[in-house]
């Protein structure tokens, strides 16, 4: 029985028997709500095949327990599989529409869902994507009463779509939900407003959905040397993160005998197409539900906020499987030409790594978070092969010192006033000319030209 071979997960559990009931009600609640899974009863923690006895009047037991302390009715296959001469109970719960809750504590406190390899209470805003999950319109579709069509920057809307070779017109927003008409009145909804609302709207009525960036001193979140918060729409983040990413990361070059191949540490459109696929899936009902993108020395990680849609596992996402939580946001990116076909992201990641020589980067799910980190070209630890242009800094330089240098990242140059605008930190212009000074001293920085055309380029 291969099941036996695999660790608890999403859709996994064991019990060693059947003394303690509830934990298994609560686990059959949390599948039915979620993804479906597996329970297998008669297996202890360590691994061992335990047994059950008497399994037939086990197997009885637990289906009146099912029938009596489940609501709505729910009805999971139960087997009786025999492995070395010891009888499991195998309970295989499919994702139905519900929620379903434990009659004993009602509703909603006795809903349960399955976050990685435990069951937990459903909280007030994972019940409610789980009951919108039922509902035809996604959270994005919801109208914002307060507001008229006024909030949407048709502007920008109209030059994207020009951009992408598509008409545009009020029309156009209205089919794809990011206008919607109430009693003759034309209104944005959520997912509009996320993707081309005015600042001020933005603000006032979704302030907690932007994508933040930050490059780590290190392996840890201990010590940040560069970040950048998205202002804006959250369309604004597929222009500016590709270029925080190019200027926090190294770039190798590799000689042939005729030509230079210059390599990114990361895949450039494998790391852009997880980033939309991160902002089109995201669960923007969470609060301080914002995207998060973090570099460090030995990966980056691209974090969205929400669990995987209730009914779908990692395992559909890599098999191809399509499951639309924002409707309005996935639609209007499909029409500017930033997704293509749905349920193909993940092949498009996986084959854009494999073309560059990338590893195979790591999808997990974190609690209410799903997280795609990438990993470095292998040619980046290679330096006898390779000519970085990135240096390692030297150890006598102080921590201002040390951020200056990692601005240069992914640059071969740049002019003061670059310099002092993506400084993580306000400091003073005569402070920032002291220390490019000192980095000149110490042979870490040279200038080159004069006044405005002036520029820093690290040695």
């Amino acid at each position: 029985m291969d099941l036996l071979l695999h660790p608890e997960s999403k859709t996994l559990e064991f019990k060693r028997d059947l003394s303690s009931m509830e934990p298994i009600l609560k686990t059959i609640v949390a599948f039915a709500n979620t993804a479906g899974g597996t329970i297998v009863i008669g297996r202890d923690n360590d691994g061992t095949v335990v047994g059950i006895k008497d399994v037939f009047r086990a197997e009885e037991t637990l289906a009146n327990s099912i029938a009596d302390s489940i609501a709505p009715e729910i009805t999971p296959e139960i087997e009786i599989a025999t492995i070395d001469k010891k009888d499991l109970l195998v309970i295989r719960v499919s994702h139905w529409r519900g929620p379903f809750y434990l009659k004993m504590e009602g509703m909603p406190k006795g809903v349960y869902i399955r976050l990685g390899s435990t069951s937990r209470l459903a909280g007030p805003e994972l019940l409610a994507e789980l009951q919108r999950s039922h509902l035809v319109p996604s959270y994005d579709q919801q109208p914002l009463f307060d507001l008229a069509k006024s909030a949407i920057d048709s502007e920008m809307a109209a030059h994207l779509f020009e951009r992408a070779g598509k008409p545009f017109s009020e029309e156009k927003l209205r089919s794809l939900g990011i206008l919607i008409s109430v009693s003759g009145k034309l209104i944005p909804s959520i997912g509009g407003l996320i993707l081309f609302g005015k600042k001020q709207q933005k603000e006032e009525f979704i302030p907690e959905v932007e994508v933040r960036c930050a490059r780590f001193l290190g392996v840890t979140k201990t010590s940040i040397l560069d970040h950048l918060d998205i202002e804006g729409t959250i369309i604004d983040a597929i222009e500016k993160v590709p270029k925080f990413i190019a200027r926090n990361t190294r770039l190798t070059a590799e000689f042939g005998q005729m030509q230079r191949k210059d390599i990114p540490e990361y895949p450039p459109t494998a790391v852009r197409e997880a980033l939309i696929n991160a902002i089109a899936h995201a669960d923007y009902s969470i609060r301080s539900s914002h995207i998060q993108i973090a570099i460090f020395n030995d990966r980056l990680e691209i974090q969205n906020p929400g669990m995987l849609p209730f009914g779908f596992t990692l395992e559909d996402l890599k098999s191809g499987v399509s499951r639309i939580r924002n409707r309005v946001i996935s639609q209007t990116f499909h029409a500017l030409r930033f997704m293509e076909k749905w349920g193909s992201g993940y092949r498009r990641i996986i084959d854009a790594c494999k073309e560059g020589g990338y590893k195979e980067p790591k999808w997990e799910e974190l609690g209410t978070s799903v997280r795609i980190t990438f990993y470095p070209h292998v040619q980046s630890f290679l330096p006898e092969k390779m000519q970085f242009l990135a240096r390692e800094e030297p150890s006598n330089l102080t921590e201002r010192e040390t951020l200056l240098l990692g601005l240069f990242q992914g640059h071969k140059s740049l002019p003061f006033r670059e310099i002092a605008k993506n400084f993580p930190y306000p400091i003073s212009e005569r402070t920032l000319r002291y220390d490019l000074a000192q980095l000149k001293a110490k042979g870490v920085l040279r200038s080159k030209g004069q006044g405005r055309a002036l520029v820093w380029i690290q040695c």
